[in-house]
């Protein structure tokens, strides 16, 4: 008999119970999108829990990115990671600038900033770096380059919900930091985003962008768009709040048992979080060294989904290589030596809060034998 799938991830329900008395109130207000009293409530409750000045709610992160970059009017190119979601990239294309892509740290995975400044020229505008797995960046060399050479710098948190580094959240880097709350975050809303930002002024540009320009009922401000996040998803948004310390507390575990059970295994690595780091716990990437582990990431791909789990390789292929980028070779000028390694090695575990501990050994027991 064939054992039960494990899935890469599985977003976490609260109880319906607690959910259905939100859903009561906005019944009786009847009040579905633009600003509702939720929407309001979780921009208030999120920025007290995340040890930020101000947030702006999404209807998604990716239209989040696209308006943070036409918030702070780049232009030209930008210059950005290739190992990310496709979306990191999509958000430059769509303003109508040029992805740049550098090549990323082979121990953090992040963007390398000693690879950023040789890319640097009269077009560049702006750095836009990720905290890929929610591993914080080297955020004092990149807004050192950033400073020296009058560049903005987007992060891409979309994996970093609540990640602190020594003590502090690092939403508050950068002018501006962009989450995903779609629903295979740590923190969903079923779909949506944000943008963390630094000033009243700020915020308010943003808040025109999101709602197609609107100063008020009469008056268009700005060429917006429809970025809202409506009532429902910001219920359920203020209903998961309750329960994110919880759930990050059993991925920790997780997490743990994991780096336990795979320390051993020759060939196969894994993501090390510094001390000072407060993590989410968000993914669990291995690297496989065929040499070493006598199996390619791909071999132990297909092996582990024979046995119903279900591993992902992410982020494979680099943003780089999709023939949409790959034709454009402005976008592709950079030696991606150790991203397309990377990209070609790592695999990422199931992990999410109720996964079990007897699923964890099935996952490892698979893995050690070859």
């Amino acid at each position: 008999m064939k054992k039960k799938p494990i899935l890469v991830t599985q977003p976490f329900l609260p109880p319906l119970k607690e959910f259905i008395a939100y859903l009561e109130r906005i019944w009786d207000s009847k009040w579905l999108t633009n600003n509702g009293q939720f929407h309001q409530q979780l921009e208030k409750e999120l920025a007290e829990f995340l040890g930020v000045n101000h947030i702006c709610l999404f209807n998604n992160g990716t239209i989040a990115l696209m308006v943070a970059l036409r918030a702070l009017d780049i232009t030209g190119e930008v210059i950005t990671t290739p190992f990310s979601f496709v979306a990191t990239t999509h958000s430059i294309v769509w303003n109508k600038t040029t992805p740049i892509f550098c090549d990323i740290d082979p121990q953090t995975y992040n963007l390398d900033p000693t690879k950023i400044e040789e890319l640097i020229t009269p077009q560049t505008s702006a750095i836009l770096p990720v905290h890929v797995y929610g591993n914080p960046c080297d955020n004092e060399k990149i807004q050192a380059i950033a400073q020296i050479n009058n560049l903005k710098v987007i992060y891409d948190a979309a994996h970093a919900f609540n990640v602190k580094k020594a003590g502090n959240s690092i939403l508050n880097w950068g002018d501006l930091s962009i989450l995903s709350f779609h629903a295979t975050k740590v923190f969903n809303t079923i779909e949506g985003g944000a943008i963390i930002c630094h000033d009243e002024e700020m915020k308010q540009k943003i808040d025109y962008l999101k709602n197609f320009g609107f100063a008020d009922e009469t008056k268009v401000v700005t060429v917006g768009t429809n970025g809202k996040m409506n009532e429902f998803q910001a219920a359920f948004g203020l209903l998961q709040l309750k329960y994110v310390e919880e759930n990050i507390q059993k991925r920790k575990v997780i997490a743990d048992y994991y780096c336990k059970g795979l320390a051993e295994i020759e060939g196969i690595t894994y993501l090390k979080i510094k001390p000072n780091v407060k993590h989410n716990y968000s993914y669990f990437p291995i690297l496989i060294d065929k040499e070493k582990y006598g199996l390619f990431r791909d071999e132990l791909y297909e092996k582990l989904k024979t046995h119903n789990i279900y591993s992902r390789r992410y982020f494979y292929p680099l943003i780089s290589n999709f023939p949409v980028y790959k034709e454009n070779t402005s976008a592709c000028e950079s030696n991606l030596s150790i991203a397309n390694k990377i990209a070609e090695q790592v695999l990422c575990l199931p992990i999410y809060s109720e996964l079990e501990i007897k699923d964890i050994d099935r996952i490892i027991a698979y893995i050690k034998i070859k």
